[in-house]
């Protein structure tokens, strides 16, 4: 198993409301002093777009590009067919880069619904979706895996996240069962996985038939029982930094890792860890976060 990072650890979020990260060349840096092995591609345009130039910023740190996130707003489908043509551009610049090795990690359109978002961590079935909902973003996800098969020859797995209609046990479980499993992968994210109700090791269990890609973040147990406590929303849990350095939450990363092991896993685990551009220092946490994982084997 190798180990990457990715930039949403450096505060380059999907969100709007992130602020302004470092730029791709002091992440890239970054991550190849603190120790990693592979990277992320980030949101569009934060890193070089050409495939020959970003070819060339990568081996310039001997990193591998391994993934790109890919949020659509699955539960409408009007937006699949523009979500499609997003994943198949990305698909198409990483695969320019690295071949057929990398994964489109695709995802509901993570804060899109407002009382999802509102709800996030204490997600009950009835704030779930209904047959004709699931059925529109089963339809969604194995649409786009095929187009993107089809046309770069790119895998994707599928990213469970809070704040978004895929969040809890029960919502894997169905997602994974409605679509197809010779297009469609999960990607075990275990810090979404604890912050959404669930249990990474028993999950990871359940579908490591289905997994193909993982990223480890870890869960502060304080900060998400006040969130729920609050009833804050997803975006101020991340503020106040429910998504913590490894080690330090609730998630039995060596179980998983375990797990894994066990079952003959060799892809990649990303180092996940959310943070906004204005908390703690990338570097550092980045740095401990690798040696946490070196003290469990890996």
């Amino acid at each position: 198993m190798r180990v990457a990072n990715a930039p949403c650890s450096w505060g380059a979020l999907e969100f709007d409301w992130a602020g302004p990260a470092p730029s791709f060349s002091r992440v890239l840096d970054e991550m190849a002093v603190s120790g990693y092995a592979g990277t992320e591609l980030g949101d569009w345009g934060f890193m070089p777009t050409e495939p020959g130039a970003l070819k060339a910023e990568l081996q310039r740190r001997s990193l591998a590009l391994i993934a790109a996130f890919v949020p659509v707003q699955l539960t409408n489908g009007a937006s699949h067919e523009a979500g499609a043509e997003t994943a198949v551009r990305v698909a198409q610049l990483m695969s320019g880069v690295a071949g057929r090795s990398p994964f489109i990690v695709l995802a509901d359109d993570t804060a899109r619904d407002p009382e999802r978002t509102r709800l996030a961590g204490r997600i009950e079935p009835e704030h779930g979706l209904d047959e004709r909902g699931w059925e529109t973003v089963a339809r969604g996800t194995n649409d786009i895996a095929r187009r993107v098969a089809g046309e770069t020859g790119l895998r994707t797995v599928f990213h469970h996240h809070c704040a978004t209609f895929v969040e809890t046990p029960a919502e894997i479980d169905e997602l994974m069962r409605r679509t197809d499993p010779a297009l469609v992968g999960l990607c075990l994210d275990t810090g979404h996985a604890a912050f959404g109700g669930g249990d990474p090791v028993a999950i990871a269990s359940r579908w490591r038939d289905r997994i193909g890609h993982v990223h480890l973040k870890d869960c502060d147990p304080a900060i998400r029982a006040r969130a729920a406590a609050e009833a804050w929303d997803y975006q101020r849990s991340v503020r106040a930094g429910v998504f913590c350095e490894l080690g330090r939450g609730s998630v039995d990363l060596g179980g998983v890792l375990a797990v894994l092991r066990g079952t003959g896993y060799d892809g990649w685990l990303v180092v996940e860890q959310d943070v906004l551009p204005s908390m703690g220092t990338p570097l550092e946490s980045a740095t401990r976060n690798r040696e946490y994982l070196r003290s469990l084997g890996i």
